[in-house]
């Protein structure tokens, strides 16, 4: 089993940033492919970026690219999201997921490619 825990998320205004952290425990973190997806109100769950098991082939949903990098420190067994000039768009629940199983670029942005998910950690960007 893999446990995840996010934290980092909070309230900001149009133009700012934050940082999600995603601890994870009970595997080796080396070995987890790992992902960030969204969900906001009323929607369905959609991918955010994805970073492979060494960090170095990242992946990024279009309506991120530019703005959120994805990164991991594998000592620290922690995946982070580094997310600048949010706007009211990103306003969602953020969910890190894991799994062990190789996956390919166009299958990370699928929810059912992973088997860990995290509890969620709130972002609100108000105008």
């Amino acid at each position: 089993q893999v446990q995840l825990v996010e934290s980092g998320g909070g309230a900001v205004h149009t133009g700012g940033s934050l940082r999600l952290s995603c601890a994870a425990s009970g595997r080796t973190f080396s070995s987890l492919v790992m992902g960030w997806f969204r969900q906001a109100p009323g929607k369905e769950r959609e991918f955010v970026a994805h970073i492979s098991w060494s960090g170095g082939r990242t992946y990024y949903a279009d309506s991120v690219k530019g703005r959120f990098t994805i990164s991991r420190d594998n000592a620290q067994n922690t995946l982070y999201l580094q997310m600048n000039s949010l706007k009211p768009e990103d306003t969602a629940v953020y969910y890190c997921a894991a799994t062990q199983r190789a996956i390919t670029i166009p299958t990370s942005a699928r929810p059912w490619s992973y088997d860990y998910w995290g509890q969620g950690t709130q972002v609100t960007v108000s105008s």
